[in-house]
């Protein structure tokens, strides 16, 4: 019985291992670049957070800091 679960143990062990390996060799993640019209949409959404914030402040003086 000892001995039918050690050659077990390998057997994973041995799996295992050769998961790992399989997995080192696949190519890197190619990052895309942002088109224009991304960064526009990106520009646009800080530009309505600061100006919403902003707002806010203005609304209620003496409460909300910038």
């Amino acid at each position: 019985m000892a001995n039918h679960l050690e050659n077990l143990v390998e057997s994973i062990k041995s799996k295992v291992r050769s998961l790992k390996k399989s997995s080192k060799k696949k190519k890197p993640y190619v990052k895309m670049e942002k088109t224009a019209s991304v960064r526009f949409e990106i520009r646009s959404r800080k530009a309505r957070q600061i100006i919403d914030k902003t707002l806010k402040a203005a609304d209620s003086p003496g409460r909300i800091q910038l």
